[in-house]
């Protein structure tokens, strides 16, 4: 599969553009398989370090397109899920699974708790404090900001087809999701559905719910199947699909996109 992928190190989190002027501030908590040495490859097989299971294929390049068409700050995780998943509070289960799907992640089993607070401390709470540094600022600048996340998600999950192309996700706050669902008829060769393939029943709206809903931003969460994202091209015509879903939304919000052509 064909990525754009951020350079490996010891860093949690990578930020592009952090000083953008448009309107959106892009997520990608799934941008990156890279599983630090110090973690001795989770126990895993090379496959599965590769698989969904350790990462979002795709997403970093559709979260890079749109950050260059809105000029948009864009934060993405550098260390795989497995390690550490950004989009889960740290009391949660799912935020270092012994199990991913069919995929068993030995290093996480019994995790004790320094181990589990190592994570924590190291790519969790670098990981938000990068989204919160922006996020505040552009609140103290008085610059109109919503929130949007991106992510891929399997054609397959537990052996059960997935027909839905791309997933409008959102937690209590329905603006932006509504105002996107509005334009889907423009996208008419598109599976396209609310809440799908996940929900806030869940648990994917931590993000939403932490740096959105706490602050009062427009947000949603755009979950997208990974077979449509196997190339750069791919990637690229995607995001200017999501863009027919979303910069009229930004102008229904009273927001002025900036949405490049590229």
């Amino acid at each position: 599969m064909a990525i754009t992928p951020i350079p490996p190190g010891d860093s949690a989190v990578a930020v592009v553009n952090p000083d953008g002027g448009g309107p959106l501030v892009l997520v990608c908590e799934h941008a990156s398989n890279h599983i630090p040495a110090r973690y001795g490859g989770l126990g895993l097989a090379e496959a599965d370090r590769d698989s969904h299971a350790a990462w979002d294929p795709g997403a970093l390049g559709v979260a890079r397109a749109l950050s260059a068409r809105h000029d948009a700050p864009l934060v993405a995780g550098a260390v795989s899920r497995l390690v550490y998943d950004c989009n889960r509070p740290p009391d949660a289960a799912s935020a270092m699974p012994a199990r991913s799907e069919r995929i068993e992640v030995p290093g996480n089993r019994d995790l004790t708790p320094d181990a589990r607070a190592e994570r924590e401390l190291s790519v969790y709470r670098p990981f938000c404090a990068a989204v919160a540094r922006i996020l505040d600022a552009r609140r103290a600048a008085r610059v109109g900001t919503v929130l949007v996340t991106i992510h891929s998600f399997t054609p397959v999950f537990n052996g059960q087809p997935r027909t839905v192309e791309i997933g409008l996700l959102h937690d209590q706050d329905t603006r932006l999701a509504d105002l996107m669902l509005q334009n889907a008829p423009a996208l008419p060769h598109r599976q396209i559905a609310r809440n799908a393939p996940y929900g806030p029943q869940d648990g994917v709206t931590h993000s939403l719910r932490l740096h959105g809903l706490a602050r009062a931003l427009p947000n949603v969460m755009i979950e997208i199947r990974n077979d449509l994202l196997t190339s750069a091209a791919d990637q690229a015509r995607l995001a200017g699909e999501i863009d027919t879903l979303l910069t009229p939304a930004l102008i229904a919000l009273g927001l002025s996109p900036v949405a490049r052509a590229l």
